[in-house]
């Protein structure tokens, strides 16, 4: 997640200041970028280049500023806001969808703040399935008909979920199972329905639930053990509270391809890996990857891990876990559209 920190006030600086250096040591934040006053200038940039927004001012001067930007729930970035004072973390714009709600327990643990969610799923005890979609990483086809099935959950009603016997499905039970939330649901399987598929029906309306490719990139030394490597993926995923059936894809630098450790942790966990080219790791471009002049003086690359899982996960893809270091070996993960 990329964030940018807004504030109009000198206690409000101060505090965007603490907020910013607490979140630069959590691997799930791709960077936290920090911005004061000129807030008409601001907002419209940051709309458009960040995933959430944490404006600290009154409420008032926030909502005036967005207005005009707000379009819909699947394209509007998180917005929190924050009283100077950081008595309160309040989830203001795409609560679900975009992780606001998330982010305001997430923030207010951090500054010791009353965290205030007021989405209907959330303060009824319920599960959205826009945050089943959110928290297991798949699209929804049609957003037309979240609120159809939210409401429908806040009744009661059970919705049928299909998907294909075939298929590997133990994330998607061990997170209805495992959530504190409630939700009421009938588990169906179909071979009609596509592997990375979950339909959702109920009343003749449905929607359906896709994964989104899941990639981890990989670095280490020369000669790390498969153990110290699955290990470092082991913490990178708990940290994104994800299963590892998730993962789609293991990728590395083709500098990497008889590299024993990686090689023996694709085959022990049965996911495949891939090498990238250096002639296009050397081409890639983001503002999100961190620099290495280590690397770069040794084999005319930035990096390993956080280029070869984003040019492996697509076009478009971004950073979900920023290159984190694990004894020698470096973790980042990216997720595609």
């Amino acid at each position: 997640m990329k964030i940018a920190i807004i504030s109009v006030s000198n206690k409000g600086q101060e505090l965007a200041g603490n907020i910013k250096e607490k979140l630069d040591d959590d691997s799930t934040i791709i960077k936290v970028d920090l911005y004061h006053k000129n807030v008409k200038k601001y907002f419209p940039l940051l709309f458009s280049e960040y995933d959430a927004i944490i404006a600290i001012m009154a409420s008032g001067i926030l909502i005036r500023s967005i207005a005009s930007l707000v379009e819909s729930k699947t394209t509007d970035p998180a917005v929190l806001n924050i009283d100077d004072n950081g008595n309160f973390v309040i989830s203001t714009l795409s609560g679900h969808l975009g992780g606001a709600n998330k982010l305001t327990n997430k923030i207010a643990q951090l500054i010791g703040a009353t965290p205030v969610i007021t989405t209907s799923t959330d303060v009824n005890n319920k599960l959205g399935i826009d945050v089943i979609a959110k928290d297991l990483f798949l699209s929804l086809d049609n957003t037309r008909e979240i609120l159809f099935f939210n409401k429908a959950i806040l009744e009661g009603k059970e919705l049928s979920l299909t998907v294909n016997p075939n298929k590997n499905f133990k994330y998607l039970f061990d997170y209805l199972t495992n959530n504190t939330l409630e939700i009421n649901v009938s588990i169906n399987f179909s071979s009609k329905i596509e592997n990375d598929e979950i339909h959702v029906e109920l009343d003749e309306h449905s929607l359906i639930l896709k994964e989104r490719k899941i990639v981890v990139g990989i670095g280490c030394r020369r000669g790390k053990e498969c153990e110290k490597i699955h290990h470092g993926l082991t913490e990178s995923i708990k940290d994104l509270n994800m299963d590892i059936s998730r993962v789609n894809l293991l990728a590395s630098a083709e500098i990497k391809k008889d590299e024993k450790g990686i090689l023996e942790l694709s085959e022990k966990l049965n996911i495949p890996v891939k090498f990238v080219e250096l002639d296009k790791l050397k081409l890639f471009q983001s503002e999100d990857v961190s620099k290495s002049e280590f690397v770069k003086s040794k084999f005319g690359i930035w990096g390993v891990c956080e280029p070869s899982a984003l040019i492996m996960a697509g076009y478009d893809s971004k950073l979900i876990y920023k290159k984190t270091s694990y004894d020698g070996v470096t973790i980042s993960i990216a997720i595609g559209n």
